[in-house]
C-alpha cells in the first residue's frame, strides 16, 4: 500500500499533522491512516484521515513507551505504509526512531520539510541545534519525524473517515516494563499560555543567582518570569515556567528572551508571539532567525538598562 500512517499523539497536535500527510499520500498514491492507540477504543474528531486504525489494550493506557512500540510495529506490519509520521513530541521522539528499528526502516528526524517525487521522500532537517539544514532523498518505505513548526501553515482537506479495529498484538500482555505513576509539577499559580508579557531566560543567564536581574526586569514590564529546557533542567526555575516542546506554549504579545539560544525545540513554543525581541552575545544564535528584534549585546547590560528605563 502507497499509505502515510500517522501516529496519533494526544499531546500532540493530531489534525495539523494529518494535514502535513495530505498532499504525502497524494504524493504516493494513497490514504492517509491515522493509528490510534489508547486503553479505550473510539477515537474523537481526526477529520483529515481516510483511515482511522483503533486499538485498544489496558496497557496503551497510560502512555508506555514499550507498549506503544509493539502497537506500532503491529500497524506498520498490518497496513505496510510507504511513509510512517510522527510529531516530534515527548511520544514522538521515544517512538520514531525504535519504529524504524524494529520494522528495518530508514528514519529520518526533525523534519522542517518533506515531499515525495518519484517513489522517493525528499526531506530538510534541522541539525545542530537548528543552526544548519540538511537536505537528503530517502528510498520508501521510510519513517520520518516531524518538527512543529513545519506544520503550521499547512492546510488538508477531509478524509474518508473508516473506521478500523486492529487488533492488539499478544506482546502487550508480556511487557518488561510498568506504568507506576506520573508526577504532575505544582502550578504555582502560574499560566505562561495566558500571559501577555514574558520575559525568558536561557542558559545564558549563567546561574541561578542571576535569576533575581530577569525576575526584576519582568516585574517592572509586568510579565511572567520564563526559561529555557537548560534553565529548568538546572533547577533555576521550576518546570511550570519552562517554555517549549516539553514546557508550555506560549502566544504573548511581548516575548523577551535573554541568554536564548533559540534551540528548534523552544522555538516551537513561542514563534506564535506577536512580538520576540532576542538578546544574545553571540550573533550566530538560532535565535535571531525567529526574533522581530535583536539586540547583540550582554544580556545584564540590556536587562539592567530596561529596568531603570520602565521602573
Amino acid at each position: 500500500m502507497a499509505d502515510v500512517l500517522v501516529y496519533i499523539d494526544p499531546s500532540g497536535d493530531a489534525e495539523r499533522l494529518l494535514a502535513f500527510a495530505r498532499p504525502l499520500a497524494t504524493g504516493a498514491g494513497g490514504e492517509v491512516v491515522a493509528l490510534v492507540a489508547g486503553g479505550e477504543s473510539g477515537a474523537d474528531g481526526l477529520t483529515g484521515a481516510d483511515v482511522v486504525l483503533e486499538m485498544s489494550h489496558p496497557a496503551l493506557s497510560p502512555y508506555l513507551p514499550e507498549a506503544h512500540q509493539a502497537a506500532l510495529a503491529a500497524a506498520i506490519e498490518a497496513r505496510k505504509p510507504q511513509l510512517v509520521l510522527f510529531e516530534n513530541t515527548t511520544a514522538g521522539y521515544d517512538l520514531a526512531a525504535a519504529a524504524a528499528a524494529r520494522a528495518d526502516l530508514p528514519f529520518v528526524g526533525y523534519c522542517v520539510g518533506l515531499s515525495v517525487h518519484d517513489g522517493e521522500a525528499e526531506s530538510t532537517s534541522t541539525v545542530y541545534g537548528g543552526q544548519l539544514l540538511a537536505t537528503v532523498r530517502t528510498t520508501l518505505p521510510a519513517v520520518f519525524a516531524v518538527n512543529s513548526t513545519a506544520m503550521h501553515d499547512v492546510s488538508g482537506a477531509s478524509g474518508r473517515g473508516e473506521r478500523v479495529q486492529l487488533p492488539a498484538p499478544a506482546k502487550l500482555d508480556s511487557l518488561r516494563t510498568t506504568f507506576l505513576e506520573g508526577f504532575v509539577p505544582a502550578d504555582e499559580g502560574v499560566d505562561l499560555t495566558k500571559a501577555e508579557r514574558i520575559v525568558c531566560v536561557g542558559r545564558g543567564i549563567g546561574g541561578a543567582e542571576n535569576i533575581e536581574i530577569a525576575q526584576e526586569l519582568a516585574t517592572a514590564l509586568g510579565a511572567e518570569l520564563a526559561g529555557s529546557r537548560p534553565v529548568i533542567d538546572s533547577g533555576w526555575l521550576p518546570k511550570v515556567r519552562q517554555v517549549g516542546k516539553s514546557g508550555a506554549r506560549v502566544k504573548p504579545k511581548l516575548y523577551l528572551a535573554l541568554g536564548v539560544s533559540g534551540a528548534p525545540e523552544h522555538v516551537e513554543g513561542m514563534q506564535g508571539a506577536e512580538l520576540i525581541v532576542a538578546v544574545n552575545k553571540d550573533p550566530s544564535a538560532a535565535i535571531f532567525n525567529v526574533a522581530h528584534f535583536g539586540v547583540v549585546a550582554d544580556l545584564f547590560d540590556v536587562a539592567d538598562e530596561l529596568t531603570t528605563l520602565v521602573s
